[in-house]
């Protein structure tokens, strides 16, 4: 069942109420800036696990050529291989996209971004993001938005991103409503100069984003920064494992209330502010902080038949709109988990009249 989550804050809820109107008005215009979807990897060079993808009775839900892994899962191997032994594994496990989490490939020597934009194309890859820090108050010189970012920008324009964003929560300013006001106009005024470049500028959530309000304790954050962020220029990569860790955590206010959430609603609510979803797994565990532990994607119990299927099915050529994300924290063997997620992700399926 659908739960509602308006703010209880009535300019707020108004806001709120009006950039989903305004966003569904920019839809058209939001799904025209998405790239071409790179070419999907060679049916021979597919891993065992990866070719049974064809398998099985009814239609996929992954969306074809959308399968994508954030870097981060991998940097292990980034740092000790490089990055063309990396793409040349992720090729053979079917993947399409490629998310970074930096452009250094440690021991494996220096390398331009001119020549890692080739070494993904090379590999079937298409570069679709990357996770820059928000702020550093401490360095005027850090890489980051608030920062550098003309320089940012730079660097993803090289590597023909179309995409450009950021894992970092909007607490620069602290944990108040105005505080978070404050961080929506730092993320509107990235988004325009992104969008003038011909990119997306977004904000990857954790659990934390969907807490309440320190002097609104019935106002949840997240719902702060969808009202004051534009919809034009501002979207959103959900962290599927940590939106439900969020569920867990705070479904009811500091005082008890409750106040329970759907984090499938948000997307279906506003499906083109979701350009961008990591794929992440946890067996549910109630005994633990979040509520979950963290596992190969497959392995837990999260569902993710369900989650795909809404979303691609919600939204018009949803097929050929959304990147899905394949992201472990720290997998117990990096590229067993790539190879495992991408099995799994491909072996969904769905009847026809589902």
């Amino acid at each position: 069942m659908s739960r509602k989550h308006t703010p209880d804050d009535p300019e707020l809820a108004h806001r709120l109420s009006r950039r989903g109107m305004l966003g569904v008005a920019a839809g058209t215009t939001a799904a025209a800036l998405v790239g071409t979807v790179a070419a999907t990897a060679p049916a021979a060079a597919a891993e065992p696990a990866v070719a049974a993808r064809g398998k099985g009775r009814g239609r996929p839900v992954l969306p074809p050529g959308r399968l994508g892994i954030q870097l981060y899962s991998l940097r292990d191997r980034v740092s000790t291989a490089g990055f063309a032994t990396v793409f040349r594994e992720l090729e053979r496990y079917g993947y399409d996209e490629i998310e970074f989490a930096g452009y250094t490939q440690g021991s494996a020597g220096p390398i331009t971004l001119a020549q890692l934009k080739r070494l993904a194309h090379d590999h079937g890859l298409n570069p679709i993001g990357s996770h820059v820090g928000y702020y550093d108050n401490g360095n005027p010189n850090a890489y980051t938005f608030a920062q550098n970012l003309t320089k940012v920008l730079d660097d993803a324009e090289a590597l023909g991103l179309k995409h450009i964003g950021t894992a970092s929560g909007p607490f620069r300013y602290g944990s108040t409503v105005d505080a978070w006001k404050r961080a929506a106009e730092d993320f509107n005024t990235y988004g325009e100069a992104a969008r003038a470049r011909g990119m997306k500028f977004y904000q990857h959530n954790h659990a934390e984003e969907f807490s309440f309000a320190t002097d609104k304790p019935s106002v949840r954050l997240y719902d702060v920064l969808l009202a004051e962020t534009d919809p034009d220029h501002v979207f959103l990569e959900m962290d599927i494992y940590w939106a439900y860790s969020a569920q867990f955590r705070f479904g009811k206010q500091v005082d008890g209330t409750p106040r329970p959430f759907d984090p499938l609603d948000y997307v279906l609510k506003r499906p083109h502010r979701y350009p961008l979803f990591h794929v992440k797994d946890g067996i549910r565990d109630d005994s633990t902080r979040d509520g979950y532990r963290m596992s190969d994607v497959g392995d837990g119990d999260i569902d993710y038949k369900r989650f795909l299927s809404k979303v691609t099915a919600r939204t018009h050529n949803g097929r050929r709109y959304h990147h899905w994300q394949a992201e472990h924290d720290n997998p117990a063997e990096s590229y067993a988990f790539a190879r495992k997620s991408s099995a799994h992700l491909h072996s969904l399926r769905e009847r026809c009249g589902d």
